[in-house]
This record gives C-alpha cells, sequence and structure tokens, in this order.
C-alpha cells in the first residue's frame, strides 16, 4: 500500500510541476511585443484550460463518492 502512495506522490509532484511550468509558459504569450492575438482567442485558450481542470476535478470526486447511486 506504501508503495502506491509514493508512487502518487511522485508523479503527481512531477506532473503537477511540469503543468504549472507549461501554464506559464502560455501565459508568456500574453507579451504584446512579440504576439498578436484577438481577445477570443485567450477567451479560447481559458475555456479550455477550465474545461479541462473542470474534467480532472470531476475525475478525482467521482472516485471517492462509491454510494452515488440513485435511490427512492
Amino acid at each position: 500500500m506504501r508503495d502506491k502512495r509514493e508512487r502518487f506522490v511522485s508523479l503527481a509532484e512531477k506532473r503537477v510541476n511540469k503543468a504549472i511550468k507549461d501554464i506559464r509558459l502560455i501565459g508568456n504569450l500574453s507579451n504584446k511585443n512579440n504576439y498578436e492575438y484577438e481577445d477570443s482567442e485567450t477567451q479560447a485558450i481559458f475555456r479550455a484550460l477550465e474545461q479541462e481542470i473542470k474534467a480532472l476535478r470531476s475525475r478525482f470526486n467521482q472516485s471517492s463518492k462509491k454510494d452515488d447511486f440513485f435511490k427512492l
């Protein structure tokens, strides 16, 4: 059981740090001296990232709700 925990912590740290780095790189695109973009394009980026975060939350919440069945 401890092995699963250690793997989770190790992978979570690596993957979350990579995701943070990649999000910061996306933030670099906001520099108008280097890039030209429309507001609608930035909104599309935010929507896509927010949808993925929502799906991620759902996956973690779903696994913890084992008794979430229909009842009368």
